[in-house]
Protein backbone atom coordinates (compact mmCIF):
# COMPACT_ATOMS: atom_id res chain seq x y z
CA UNK A 1 0.00 0.00 0.00
CA UNK A 2 2.76 2.44 0.93
CA UNK A 3 4.67 1.51 -2.22
CA UNK A 4 1.59 2.33 -4.31
CA UNK A 5 1.13 5.64 -2.46
CA UNK A 6 4.81 6.48 -3.01
CA UNK A 7 4.49 5.86 -6.75
CA UNK A 8 1.33 7.99 -7.00
CA UNK A 9 2.87 10.93 -5.15
CA UNK A 10 6.02 10.90 -7.24
CA UNK A 11 3.90 10.62 -10.35
CA UNK A 12 1.57 13.61 -9.77
CA UNK A 13 2.73 15.29 -6.53
CA UNK A 14 -0.66 14.72 -4.81
CA UNK A 15 -2.53 11.49 -4.16
CA UNK A 16 -5.47 10.09 -2.26
CA UNK A 17 -5.98 6.48 -1.25
CA UNK A 18 -8.75 4.66 0.62
CA UNK A 19 -7.70 2.10 3.20
CA UNK A 20 -9.77 -0.61 4.86
CA UNK A 21 -8.98 -2.47 8.06
CA UNK A 22 -8.39 -6.20 7.83
CA UNK A 23 -11.82 -7.04 9.25
CA UNK A 24 -13.51 -4.37 7.11
CA UNK A 25 -14.93 -2.54 10.12
CA UNK A 26 -12.98 0.69 9.60
CA UNK A 27 -12.18 2.81 6.57
CA UNK A 28 -9.63 5.61 6.19
CA UNK A 29 -8.70 8.19 3.57
CA UNK A 30 -5.01 9.06 3.13
CA UNK A 31 -4.28 12.42 1.44
CA UNK A 32 -0.57 12.81 0.61
CA UNK A 33 1.66 15.37 -1.11
CA UNK A 34 5.35 15.46 -2.07
CA UNK A 35 7.13 18.36 -0.36
CA UNK A 36 10.91 18.84 -0.48
CA UNK A 37 11.47 15.19 -1.38
CA UNK A 38 9.36 14.10 1.58
CA UNK A 39 5.85 12.66 1.64
CA UNK A 40 3.49 14.53 3.93
CA UNK A 41 -0.01 13.27 4.48
CA UNK A 42 -3.22 13.31 6.50
CA UNK A 43 -5.02 10.17 7.69
CA UNK A 44 -8.81 10.67 8.03
CA UNK A 45 -11.22 8.16 9.57
CA UNK A 46 -14.11 7.89 7.03
CA UNK A 47 -15.89 4.92 8.58
CA UNK A 48 -19.09 6.79 9.54
CA UNK A 49 -19.19 8.69 6.25
CA UNK A 50 -18.88 5.42 4.34
CA UNK A 51 -21.66 3.86 6.40
CA UNK A 52 -23.92 6.85 5.74
CA UNK A 53 -23.23 6.66 2.00
CA UNK A 54 -24.00 2.94 1.95
CA UNK A 55 -27.23 3.56 3.85
CA UNK A 56 -28.32 6.22 1.36
CA UNK A 57 -27.57 3.88 -1.55
CA UNK A 58 -29.52 1.11 0.16
CA UNK A 59 -32.50 3.38 0.80
CA UNK A 60 -32.47 4.50 -2.84
CA UNK A 61 -32.76 0.93 -4.13
CA UNK A 62 -34.45 -1.03 -1.35
CA UNK A 63 -37.78 -1.10 0.41
CA UNK A 64 -37.28 0.22 3.98
CA UNK A 65 -39.79 -2.27 5.48
CA UNK A 66 -38.93 -5.60 3.88
CA UNK A 67 -35.33 -4.74 2.81
CA UNK A 68 -35.90 -6.30 -0.62
CA UNK A 69 -35.40 -4.15 -3.72
CA UNK A 70 -37.90 -1.35 -4.38
CA UNK A 71 -39.17 -0.61 -7.89
CA UNK A 72 -36.08 1.43 -8.78
CA UNK A 73 -33.76 -1.26 -7.49
CA UNK A 74 -35.44 -4.16 -9.28
CA UNK A 75 -35.54 -2.14 -12.50
CA UNK A 76 -31.78 -1.69 -12.22
CA UNK A 77 -31.31 -5.42 -11.62
CA UNK A 78 -33.52 -6.19 -14.62
CA UNK A 79 -31.43 -3.92 -16.85
CA UNK A 80 -28.25 -5.65 -15.72
CA UNK A 81 -29.70 -9.14 -16.17
CA UNK A 82 -31.26 -8.34 -19.57
CA UNK A 83 -27.80 -8.12 -21.13
CA UNK A 84 -27.55 -11.88 -20.76
CA UNK A 85 -30.58 -12.40 -22.99
CA UNK A 86 -28.61 -11.19 -25.99
CA UNK A 87 -26.11 -13.96 -25.32
CA UNK A 88 -28.82 -16.61 -25.41
CA UNK A 89 -29.19 -16.99 -21.66
CA UNK A 90 -32.73 -17.53 -20.35
CA UNK A 91 -34.51 -15.28 -17.87
CA UNK A 92 -37.83 -15.55 -16.07
CA UNK A 93 -39.89 -12.97 -14.19
CA UNK A 94 -42.70 -13.64 -11.73
CA UNK A 95 -45.38 -11.30 -10.38
CA UNK A 96 -46.59 -12.21 -6.88
CA UNK A 97 -49.78 -10.76 -5.40
CA UNK A 98 -51.03 -11.61 -1.91
CA UNK A 99 -54.70 -12.60 -1.80
CA UNK A 100 -57.00 -10.62 0.51
CA UNK A 101 -54.05 -9.11 2.35
CA UNK A 102 -55.97 -5.84 2.83
CA UNK A 103 -58.20 -7.59 5.38
CA UNK A 104 -55.24 -7.96 7.76
CA UNK A 105 -54.54 -4.22 7.64
CA UNK A 106 -58.23 -3.38 8.02
CA UNK A 107 -58.94 -5.78 10.89
CA UNK A 108 -55.66 -5.85 12.83
CA UNK A 109 -53.84 -2.67 11.84
CA UNK A 110 -50.85 -1.84 9.67
CA UNK A 111 -48.32 -3.00 12.25
CA UNK A 112 -49.60 -6.56 11.89
CA UNK A 113 -49.70 -6.21 8.13
CA UNK A 114 -46.13 -4.92 8.02
CA UNK A 115 -44.89 -7.88 10.05
CA UNK A 116 -46.65 -10.30 7.71
CA UNK A 117 -45.04 -8.60 4.70
CA UNK A 118 -41.58 -9.05 6.20
CA UNK A 119 -42.29 -12.74 6.81
CA UNK A 120 -43.60 -13.10 3.25
CA UNK A 121 -40.31 -11.81 1.84
CA UNK A 122 -38.32 -14.07 4.14
CA UNK A 123 -40.31 -17.09 2.94
CA UNK A 124 -39.89 -16.20 -0.72
CA UNK A 125 -36.16 -15.65 -0.25
CA UNK A 126 -35.73 -19.22 1.02
CA UNK A 127 -36.92 -20.48 -2.37
CA UNK A 128 -34.42 -18.47 -4.41
CA UNK A 129 -30.86 -19.20 -5.46
CA UNK A 130 -27.94 -16.82 -6.00
CA UNK A 131 -28.64 -14.01 -8.44
CA UNK A 132 -32.42 -14.30 -8.12
CA UNK A 133 -33.92 -11.16 -6.60
CA UNK A 134 -37.17 -9.91 -5.06
CA UNK A 135 -38.59 -6.44 -5.62
CA UNK A 136 -41.58 -4.87 -3.87
CA UNK A 137 -43.58 -2.94 -6.47
CA UNK A 138 -46.82 -2.34 -4.57
CA UNK A 139 -48.38 -2.60 -1.14
CA UNK A 140 -48.67 -6.40 -1.32
CA UNK A 141 -47.23 -6.99 -4.79
CA UNK A 142 -43.77 -8.28 -5.61
CA UNK A 143 -41.62 -9.07 -8.63
CA UNK A 144 -39.21 -12.00 -8.58
CA UNK A 145 -36.38 -11.72 -11.12
CA UNK A 146 -34.67 -14.98 -12.11
CA UNK A 147 -31.68 -14.43 -14.45
CA UNK A 148 -30.18 -17.45 -16.20
CA UNK A 149 -33.22 -19.50 -15.17
CA UNK A 150 -35.13 -21.54 -17.74
CA UNK A 151 -38.91 -21.57 -17.51
CA UNK A 152 -39.20 -25.21 -16.29
CA UNK A 153 -36.95 -24.49 -13.29
CA UNK A 154 -38.64 -21.12 -12.71
CA UNK A 155 -42.01 -22.91 -12.64
CA UNK A 156 -40.76 -25.26 -9.91
CA UNK A 157 -39.46 -22.29 -7.91
CA UNK A 158 -42.74 -20.39 -8.25
CA UNK A 159 -44.79 -23.45 -7.29
CA UNK A 160 -42.61 -23.61 -4.19
CA UNK A 161 -43.30 -19.92 -3.49
CA UNK A 162 -47.07 -20.47 -3.75
CA UNK A 163 -46.89 -23.44 -1.35
CA UNK A 164 -44.43 -21.74 1.02
CA UNK A 165 -46.58 -18.63 1.29
CA UNK A 166 -49.86 -20.39 1.91
CA UNK A 167 -49.20 -23.63 3.76
CA UNK A 168 -48.13 -22.24 7.15
CA UNK A 169 -49.85 -19.45 9.13
CA UNK A 170 -48.01 -16.21 9.86
CA UNK A 171 -47.58 -15.52 13.57
CA UNK A 172 -47.64 -11.95 14.84
CA UNK A 173 -47.71 -11.78 18.61
CA UNK A 174 -50.52 -14.02 19.81
CA UNK A 175 -52.28 -13.96 16.43
CA UNK A 176 -51.93 -16.25 13.43
CA UNK A 177 -52.85 -15.26 9.86
CA UNK A 178 -53.35 -17.37 6.78
CA UNK A 179 -52.16 -15.57 3.66
CA UNK A 180 -52.06 -17.03 0.19
CA UNK A 181 -50.36 -15.69 -2.90
CA UNK A 182 -51.06 -15.84 -6.62
CA UNK A 183 -48.16 -15.92 -9.07
CA UNK A 184 -47.90 -15.06 -12.74
CA UNK A 185 -44.68 -16.29 -14.37
CA UNK A 186 -43.37 -15.32 -17.82
CA UNK A 187 -40.39 -16.16 -19.95
CA UNK A 188 -38.61 -12.86 -20.66
CA UNK A 189 -37.81 -12.32 -24.33
CA UNK A 190 -34.89 -10.27 -25.67
CA UNK A 191 -35.66 -6.59 -26.14
CA UNK A 192 -38.76 -6.46 -23.95
CA UNK A 193 -38.99 -3.45 -21.61
CA UNK A 194 -39.39 -4.20 -17.94
CA UNK A 195 -42.74 -2.40 -17.69
CA UNK A 196 -44.08 -4.63 -20.47
CA UNK A 197 -42.66 -7.76 -18.86
CA UNK A 198 -44.21 -6.81 -15.51
CA UNK A 199 -47.54 -5.97 -17.17
CA UNK A 200 -47.66 -9.37 -18.88
CA UNK A 201 -46.68 -11.20 -15.67
CA UNK A 202 -49.37 -9.22 -13.85
CA UNK A 203 -51.91 -10.42 -16.41
CA UNK A 204 -50.85 -14.02 -15.71
CA UNK A 205 -51.13 -13.33 -11.97
CA UNK A 206 -54.67 -11.99 -12.36
CA UNK A 207 -55.54 -15.16 -14.25
CA UNK A 208 -54.08 -17.19 -11.38
CA UNK A 209 -56.27 -15.23 -8.94
CA UNK A 210 -59.38 -16.54 -10.70
CA UNK A 211 -58.42 -20.05 -9.63
CA UNK A 212 -56.54 -21.10 -12.75
CA UNK A 213 -53.41 -23.20 -12.26
CA UNK A 214 -53.91 -23.56 -8.50
CA UNK A 215 -52.33 -20.18 -7.84
CA UNK A 216 -49.70 -20.23 -10.61
CA UNK A 217 -50.12 -19.35 -14.28
CA UNK A 218 -47.14 -19.57 -16.66
CA UNK A 219 -46.77 -17.76 -20.00
CA UNK A 220 -43.95 -19.27 -22.03
CA UNK A 221 -42.29 -17.53 -24.95
CA UNK A 222 -44.77 -17.09 -27.80
CA UNK A 223 -47.82 -17.15 -25.50
CA UNK A 224 -50.93 -15.37 -26.73
CA UNK A 225 -50.59 -12.86 -23.87
CA UNK A 226 -47.43 -11.43 -25.45
CA UNK A 227 -49.21 -10.89 -28.76
CA UNK A 228 -52.11 -9.25 -26.95
CA UNK A 229 -49.72 -6.98 -25.06
CA UNK A 230 -48.00 -5.94 -28.30
CA UNK A 231 -51.38 -5.22 -29.89
CA UNK A 232 -52.42 -3.19 -26.84
CA UNK A 233 -49.24 -1.10 -26.98
CA UNK A 234 -49.78 -0.48 -30.68
CA UNK A 235 -53.33 0.64 -29.99
CA UNK A 236 -52.20 2.94 -27.17
CA UNK A 237 -49.68 4.52 -29.54
CA UNK A 238 -52.31 5.04 -32.25
CA UNK A 239 -54.77 6.58 -29.79
CA UNK A 240 -52.06 8.91 -28.50
CA UNK A 241 -51.48 10.43 -31.93
CA UNK A 242 -53.20 13.37 -33.62
CA UNK A 243 -55.38 11.04 -35.73
CA UNK A 244 -56.64 9.05 -32.75
CA UNK A 245 -60.22 8.75 -34.03
CA UNK A 246 -59.48 8.05 -37.70
CA UNK A 247 -59.84 4.28 -37.38
CA UNK A 248 -62.80 4.36 -34.98
CA UNK A 249 -66.30 3.39 -35.98
CA UNK A 250 -69.57 2.80 -34.21
CA UNK A 251 -72.02 -0.05 -34.29
CA UNK A 252 -75.19 -0.45 -32.27
CA UNK A 253 -76.86 -3.39 -30.60
CA UNK A 254 -80.67 -3.52 -30.52
CA UNK A 255 -82.40 -3.57 -27.14
CA UNK A 256 -85.81 -5.29 -27.26
CA UNK A 257 -88.80 -4.54 -25.07
CA UNK A 258 -90.17 -7.68 -23.44
CA UNK A 259 -93.57 -6.03 -22.97
CA UNK A 260 -94.09 -4.65 -26.49
CA UNK A 261 -91.37 -6.25 -28.66
CA UNK A 262 -92.43 -4.69 -31.96
CA UNK A 263 -93.23 -1.21 -30.74
CA UNK A 264 -89.75 0.19 -30.04
CA UNK A 265 -86.32 0.34 -31.69
CA UNK A 266 -83.85 1.08 -28.94
CA UNK A 267 -80.14 0.35 -29.09
CA UNK A 268 -76.76 0.84 -27.43
CA UNK A 269 -73.89 2.58 -29.23
CA UNK A 270 -70.79 0.37 -29.21
CA UNK A 271 -67.30 1.56 -30.04
CA UNK A 272 -65.12 -0.36 -32.48
CA UNK A 273 -61.70 0.12 -34.10
CA UNK A 274 -60.77 -1.02 -37.58
CA UNK A 275 -57.26 -2.45 -37.80
CA UNK A 276 -55.08 -1.80 -40.91
CA UNK A 277 -55.79 -5.38 -42.06
CA UNK A 278 -59.54 -4.78 -41.83
CA UNK A 279 -60.15 -6.64 -38.57
CA UNK A 280 -62.63 -5.06 -36.14
CA UNK A 281 -61.47 -4.64 -32.55
CA UNK A 282 -64.28 -4.69 -29.93
CA UNK A 283 -64.94 -1.98 -27.39
CA UNK A 284 -63.23 -3.51 -24.36
CA UNK A 285 -59.74 -3.44 -25.85
CA UNK A 286 -60.22 0.03 -27.35
CA UNK A 287 -61.48 1.56 -24.10
CA UNK A 288 -58.69 -0.03 -22.05
CA UNK A 289 -56.09 1.37 -24.44
CA UNK A 290 -57.80 4.77 -24.45
CA UNK A 291 -57.71 4.99 -20.67
CA UNK A 292 -54.04 4.01 -20.57
CA UNK A 293 -53.18 6.64 -23.17
CA UNK A 294 -55.26 9.31 -21.43
CA UNK A 295 -57.54 9.63 -24.48
CA UNK A 296 -60.80 8.29 -23.05
CA UNK A 297 -62.52 11.68 -23.02
CA UNK A 298 -61.37 12.34 -26.61
CA UNK A 299 -63.13 9.16 -27.72
CA UNK A 300 -66.27 9.87 -25.69
CA UNK A 301 -66.37 13.33 -27.23
CA UNK A 302 -66.10 11.80 -30.70
CA UNK A 303 -68.89 9.31 -30.00
CA UNK A 304 -71.23 11.97 -28.64
CA UNK A 305 -70.36 15.00 -30.77
CA UNK A 306 -69.00 13.89 -34.16
CA UNK A 307 -71.46 14.51 -36.98
CA UNK A 308 -69.56 12.88 -39.81
CA UNK A 309 -69.81 9.11 -39.40
CA UNK A 310 -70.97 8.37 -35.88
CA UNK A 311 -74.29 7.73 -34.19
CA UNK A 312 -74.72 10.96 -32.28
CA UNK A 313 -77.41 13.41 -31.37
CA UNK A 314 -76.87 15.02 -34.76
CA UNK A 315 -77.34 11.65 -36.48
CA UNK A 316 -80.48 10.94 -34.47
CA UNK A 317 -81.87 14.36 -35.37
CA UNK A 318 -81.04 13.83 -39.05
CA UNK A 319 -82.87 10.48 -39.16
CA UNK A 320 -85.65 11.30 -36.72
CA UNK A 321 -88.38 10.17 -39.13
CA UNK A 322 -86.80 6.75 -39.62
CA UNK A 323 -86.15 6.39 -35.88
CA UNK A 324 -89.69 7.25 -34.88
CA UNK A 325 -89.88 4.14 -32.65
CA UNK A 326 -86.58 4.87 -30.89
CA UNK A 327 -87.26 5.72 -27.26
CA UNK A 328 -83.66 5.70 -26.07
CA UNK A 329 -80.09 5.33 -27.34
CA UNK A 330 -77.60 4.12 -24.71
CA UNK A 331 -74.00 5.34 -24.57
CA UNK A 332 -71.33 4.48 -22.02
CA UNK A 333 -69.37 7.23 -20.27
CA UNK A 334 -65.86 6.56 -19.02
CA UNK A 335 -64.68 7.72 -15.61
CA UNK A 336 -62.09 9.96 -17.27
CA UNK A 337 -64.82 11.82 -19.17
CA UNK A 338 -67.05 12.26 -16.16
CA UNK A 339 -64.12 13.89 -14.35
CA UNK A 340 -63.08 16.02 -17.33
CA UNK A 341 -64.58 19.47 -16.81
CA UNK A 342 -64.11 20.40 -20.46
CA UNK A 343 -65.96 17.27 -21.61
CA UNK A 344 -68.76 17.90 -19.13
CA UNK A 345 -69.18 21.48 -20.33
CA UNK A 346 -69.08 20.37 -23.98
CA UNK A 347 -71.80 17.83 -23.17
CA UNK A 348 -74.09 20.51 -21.78
CA UNK A 349 -73.44 22.74 -24.81
CA UNK A 350 -74.30 20.00 -27.32
CA UNK A 351 -77.39 18.97 -25.36
CA UNK A 352 -78.53 22.58 -25.50
CA UNK A 353 -78.17 22.59 -29.30
CA UNK A 354 -80.03 19.30 -29.74
CA UNK A 355 -82.54 19.67 -26.96
CA UNK A 356 -85.33 18.43 -29.29
CA UNK A 357 -83.76 14.93 -29.44
CA UNK A 358 -81.78 14.93 -26.18
CA UNK A 359 -84.58 13.01 -24.48
CA UNK A 360 -83.67 9.98 -26.60
CA UNK A 361 -80.17 9.80 -25.17
CA UNK A 362 -79.49 7.47 -22.24
CA UNK A 363 -76.04 7.85 -20.64
CA UNK A 364 -74.71 4.75 -18.90
CA UNK A 365 -72.56 5.16 -15.78
CA UNK A 366 -70.93 2.23 -14.00
CA UNK A 367 -70.85 1.89 -10.23
CA UNK A 368 -67.06 2.25 -10.04
CA UNK A 369 -67.25 5.52 -11.98
CA UNK A 370 -70.19 6.82 -9.95
CA UNK A 371 -68.60 6.11 -6.59
CA UNK A 372 -65.26 7.68 -7.52
CA UNK A 373 -66.78 11.08 -6.78
CA UNK A 374 -70.40 10.65 -5.75
CA UNK A 375 -71.15 14.38 -5.39
CA UNK A 376 -69.72 15.13 -8.82
CA UNK A 377 -71.67 12.24 -10.36
CA UNK A 378 -74.93 13.35 -8.75
CA UNK A 379 -74.39 16.91 -9.98
CA UNK A 380 -73.71 15.68 -13.52
CA UNK A 381 -76.79 13.44 -13.51
CA UNK A 382 -79.02 16.26 -12.29
CA UNK A 383 -77.78 18.58 -15.04
CA UNK A 384 -78.12 16.16 -17.96
CA UNK A 385 -81.56 15.09 -16.77
CA UNK A 386 -82.62 18.73 -16.94
CA UNK A 387 -82.21 18.36 -20.74
CA UNK A 388 -84.44 15.28 -20.72
CA UNK A 389 -81.52 12.83 -20.97
CA UNK A 390 -82.05 9.47 -19.29
CA UNK A 391 -79.41 7.93 -17.03
CA UNK A 392 -78.71 4.22 -16.63
CA UNK A 393 -76.63 2.62 -13.89
CA UNK A 394 -74.58 0.04 -15.80
CA UNK A 395 -73.43 -3.39 -14.54
CA UNK A 396 -75.83 -3.08 -11.63
CA UNK A 397 -75.27 -5.73 -8.97
CA UNK A 398 -71.59 -6.26 -9.80
CA UNK A 399 -70.31 -4.27 -6.80
CA UNK A 400 -70.79 -4.64 -3.08
CA UNK A 401 -72.50 -1.26 -2.73
CA UNK A 402 -74.91 -1.38 -5.68
CA UNK A 403 -78.10 -1.34 -3.60
CA UNK A 404 -76.90 1.25 -1.09
CA UNK A 405 -75.82 3.84 -3.66
CA UNK A 406 -79.17 3.71 -5.50
CA UNK A 407 -80.69 6.18 -3.06
CA UNK A 408 -77.88 8.65 -3.83
CA UNK A 409 -78.25 8.69 -7.63
CA UNK A 410 -81.51 9.58 -9.41
CA UNK A 411 -81.30 7.11 -12.31
CA UNK A 412 -83.97 6.07 -14.81
CA UNK A 413 -82.70 2.62 -15.79
CA UNK A 414 -80.83 -0.27 -14.15
CA UNK A 415 -78.75 -2.37 -16.52
CA UNK A 416 -78.38 -5.67 -14.72
CA UNK A 417 -74.84 -7.03 -14.68
CA UNK A 418 -74.46 -9.62 -17.43
CA UNK A 419 -72.79 -12.12 -15.11
CA UNK A 420 -76.21 -12.69 -13.51
CA UNK A 421 -77.83 -13.23 -16.91
CA UNK A 422 -75.45 -15.66 -18.65
CA UNK A 423 -76.65 -19.22 -17.92
CA UNK A 424 -79.25 -17.82 -15.54
CA UNK A 425 -81.32 -21.00 -15.76
CA UNK A 426 -78.41 -23.04 -14.39
CA UNK A 427 -78.14 -20.86 -11.28
CA UNK A 428 -81.32 -20.44 -9.19
CA UNK A 429 -79.52 -17.87 -7.03
CA UNK A 430 -79.08 -15.63 -10.09
CA UNK A 431 -82.79 -15.88 -10.82
CA UNK A 432 -83.54 -14.75 -7.27
CA UNK A 433 -81.06 -11.87 -7.50
CA UNK A 434 -82.49 -10.63 -10.81
CA UNK A 435 -86.03 -10.88 -9.41
CA UNK A 436 -84.95 -8.75 -6.44
CA UNK A 437 -83.38 -6.13 -8.72
CA UNK A 438 -86.52 -6.01 -10.89
CA UNK A 439 -88.73 -5.58 -7.83
CA UNK A 440 -86.47 -2.87 -6.43
CA UNK A 441 -86.38 -1.01 -9.76
CA UNK A 442 -90.15 -1.15 -10.03
CA UNK A 443 -90.61 0.28 -6.54
CA UNK A 444 -88.21 3.12 -7.40
CA UNK A 445 -89.89 3.89 -10.72
CA UNK A 446 -86.97 2.59 -12.82
CA UNK A 447 -86.85 0.35 -15.88
CA UNK A 448 -84.56 -2.67 -16.16
CA UNK A 449 -82.38 -3.91 -19.01
CA UNK A 450 -80.80 -7.36 -18.93
CA UNK A 451 -77.52 -7.67 -20.87
CA UNK A 452 -75.79 -10.74 -22.29
CA UNK A 453 -78.94 -12.70 -23.08
CA UNK A 454 -77.58 -15.36 -25.42
CA UNK A 455 -80.39 -17.90 -25.92
CA UNK A 456 -84.14 -18.31 -26.03
CA UNK A 457 -84.39 -19.94 -22.61
CA UNK A 458 -82.74 -16.90 -21.03
CA UNK A 459 -85.11 -14.50 -22.80
CA UNK A 460 -88.05 -16.60 -21.63
CA UNK A 461 -86.88 -16.55 -18.00
CA UNK A 462 -86.27 -12.80 -18.09
CA UNK A 463 -89.79 -12.25 -19.42
CA UNK A 464 -91.23 -14.40 -16.62
CA UNK A 465 -89.28 -12.46 -14.00
CA UNK A 466 -90.60 -9.14 -15.32
CA UNK A 467 -87.48 -7.55 -16.84
CA UNK A 468 -88.46 -4.64 -19.10
CA UNK A 469 -85.83 -4.88 -21.86
CA UNK A 470 -83.36 -7.49 -23.08
CA UNK A 471 -80.08 -7.07 -24.93
CA UNK A 472 -77.72 -9.73 -26.28
CA UNK A 473 -77.02 -12.15 -29.09
CA UNK A 474 -80.39 -13.82 -28.60
CA UNK A 475 -81.89 -10.66 -30.09
CA UNK A 476 -79.06 -9.46 -32.32
CA UNK A 477 -75.36 -8.80 -32.49
CA UNK A 478 -74.17 -5.22 -33.00
CA UNK A 479 -75.22 -3.75 -36.33
CA UNK A 480 -73.94 -1.03 -38.69
CA UNK A 481 -75.92 2.25 -38.61
CA UNK A 482 -77.70 1.72 -41.92
CA UNK A 483 -79.28 -1.51 -40.66
CA UNK A 484 -80.99 0.35 -37.83
CA UNK A 485 -82.56 2.75 -40.30
CA UNK A 486 -84.17 -0.17 -42.14
CA UNK A 487 -85.91 -1.61 -39.06
CA UNK A 488 -88.97 -0.58 -37.12
CA UNK A 489 -88.27 -2.52 -33.94
CA UNK A 490 -85.53 -4.48 -32.22
CA UNK A 491 -87.61 -7.63 -32.76
CA UNK A 492 -87.05 -7.28 -36.53
CA UNK A 493 -83.48 -8.51 -36.06
CA UNK A 494 -84.41 -11.84 -34.45
CA UNK A 495 -83.75 -14.82 -36.73
CA UNK A 496 -83.36 -17.80 -34.39
CA UNK A 497 -86.49 -20.05 -34.45
CA UNK A 498 -86.53 -20.64 -30.70
CA UNK A 499 -86.31 -16.92 -29.89
CA UNK A 500 -89.00 -16.24 -32.49
CA UNK A 501 -91.21 -18.74 -30.65
CA UNK A 502 -90.73 -16.80 -27.39
CA UNK A 503 -91.51 -13.62 -29.31
CA UNK A 504 -94.76 -15.16 -30.58
CA UNK A 505 -95.77 -16.01 -27.03
CA UNK A 506 -94.99 -12.49 -25.86
CA UNK A 507 -97.12 -11.01 -28.65
CA UNK A 508 -100.17 -13.28 -28.29
CA UNK A 509 -103.28 -11.34 -27.15
CA UNK A 510 -103.76 -13.42 -24.02
CA UNK A 511 -100.40 -15.14 -23.59
CA UNK A 512 -100.28 -18.16 -21.30
CA UNK A 513 -97.88 -17.78 -18.41
CA UNK A 514 -94.51 -18.43 -19.95
CA UNK A 515 -93.65 -20.85 -17.19
CA UNK A 516 -96.24 -23.22 -18.66
CA UNK A 517 -94.60 -23.12 -22.09
CA UNK A 518 -92.19 -25.94 -22.94
CA UNK A 519 -88.64 -24.79 -22.37
CA UNK A 520 -87.44 -23.75 -25.79
CA UNK A 521 -83.95 -25.17 -25.40
CA UNK A 522 -85.67 -28.61 -25.38
CA UNK A 523 -87.39 -27.95 -28.73
CA UNK A 524 -85.66 -29.30 -31.81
Amino acid sequence: TWTELHEQVHGKAEAEMELTSRDGSQRFLVSATLARARIEGVLQDTTEKHKATQQLQFMANNDPLTKVFNRRGIEREFALAASGLANGKPMALAYVDLDRFKLINDLFGHAAGDEVLKQVCERMATMLAGGQQIGRVGGDEFVVLMPETAIPLASIICRGIVDRLGNTPYRVGDKAFHVRGSVGLIEVTPGIAMKDAVSTADRACREAKTGAGEGLVVYERGAEAFRQRAAELDMVERLSGPDATESLLLEMQPIMSLRSPRESLNFEVLLRMREPDGRIVPAGAVIAAAEKSGRASVIDRWVLFSTQRSITLAWIAEHAEQLVNTRFVCMNLSGASLNDERFVQDTFDILGRYVHVASRLCLEITESVALHDLDNTRRFIDQVRSFGVKVALDDFGAGYTSFSYLKELPADVLKIDGNFIVNINAHPANVAIVEAIVSLAGNLGMKTIAEWAEDAATVQTLAEIGVDYVQGWAVARSQPPERLLQARSAADFITHPEVLEVLRMLESPSPPHLASVTRLHDLH
